[in-house]
């Protein structure tokens, strides 16, 4: 085993990897890399297997200082990336040496960088996975972020990866629209709010405000009525109140009816708050890669175009791993 000595720690840097799956009626939420398909990608670059642990970075990526020879990628946002002040290619395999620097610039569209690591990142598993959890500080790297001088472990390096320069096709890359389109299943509250601001909730952009970080995203650009109604016993004065129930990830709060907020990986699993929508699995990649500023559009879907867009991303990276092995 060695290690990666962390330079900068970059705004937001953590260890994550497909998620802690199995725990939420505990109360414990997934977390794991917000854009999942950036991820897998990233693994397949330096041949490592599915879950192995990356390194995902918000906004801006750390500087990296390696102690031996490995194969690493960068997927997701898009930013410039050097090795040792030389440009290099992202979603591309490539090869470091010990005293290589990995650095990026500014990002210039979506919001989080993977970094991939052949081998993995070597810290230890909490109840099956090494995703960070900050909230109450489990797994990852200390369960935090990285900070300047870390030191972060690696597993041992029996990766097979595809040939150095390989590089993923545009097609296959995600894009970052102005308005990102995320399609959502209405429910499970939704009868709290009028039907004229359901049209609306699904009609107007939203923006994305400063308070969106991996437990969630808060929007504003339209306000929604509630139905009048005498609140339930047990439940609150607030009209988006309502009896505690369990919060599917990518759930719709609208405490007030004018802020939704977009519940994500390592959000709470249960509360009082109506939920009006559920944003659909494979869309939680997209509003991971929008930032402050962007807007995002609800798209009212089916469970069938929901279990469709399912099969699609799983076979969209099927042909990204075909690809990679020519």
């Amino acid at each position: 085993m060695s290690d990666v000595l962390v330079r900068k720690g970059g705004l937001h840097t953590t260890v994550q990897d497909k998620g802690r799956d199995g725990y939420y009626s505990l109360g414990m939420p997934p977390s794991g890399a917000m854009d999942q398909y950036s991820y897998r990608v990233a693994n397949m670059l330096v041949g490592n297997p599915d879950g192995a642990a990356a390194l995902e970075a918000t906004y801006v990526g750390p500087t990296l200082e390696f102690t031996d020879d490995r194969y690493v990628a960068v997927t997701g946002a898009d930013a410039p990336v050097t090795i040792n002040g030389e440009p290099v290619e992202r979603w591309s395999t490539l090869r470091v040496r010990a005293g290589d620097v990995l650095e990026f610039a500014m990002l210039s569209a979506g919001a989080r960088l993977y970094v991939a690591v052949s081998g993995g990142i070597g810290v230890e598993e909490y109840l099956g996975s090494r995703s960070t959890y900050t909230l109450t500080g489990l797994g990852g790297f200390q369960g935090r972020a990285l900070k300047d001088d870390d030191r972060l472990p690696l597993d041992d390096d029996g990766a097979t990866p595809p040939a150095v320069g390989s590089t993923l096709t545009e097609k296959l890359r995600p894009a970052f629209p102005h308005v990102a389109t995320l399609r959502t299943m209405i429910g499970l509250c939704s009868y709290r709010v009028t039907k004229d601001s359901m049209r609306e909730f699904s009609e107007v952009p939203w923006k994305v405000t400063k308070d969106a970080d991996r437990i969630g995203y808060r929007l504003r650009g339209g306000r929604l009525r509630f139905v009048d109604r005498k609140p339930p016993h047990g439940a609150g004065s607030d009209p988006a109140n309502v009896v505690d129930l369990g919060y599917p990830i990518g759930s719709i709060q609208v405490p007030g009816g004018d802020e939704p907020i977009v519940l994500l990986n390592d959000a709470v699993t249960a509360g009082g708050y109506a939920t009006v929508g559920t944003v659909i699995s494979v869309d939680r990649d997209t509003i991971a890669q929008t930032k402050s500023g962007d807007q995002v559009r609800f798209e009212p879907v089916d469970l069938d175009t929901a279990l469709a867009a399912r099969r699609d991303r799983r076979d969209r990276l099927e042909r990204a791993r075909a690809s990679l092995r020519r």
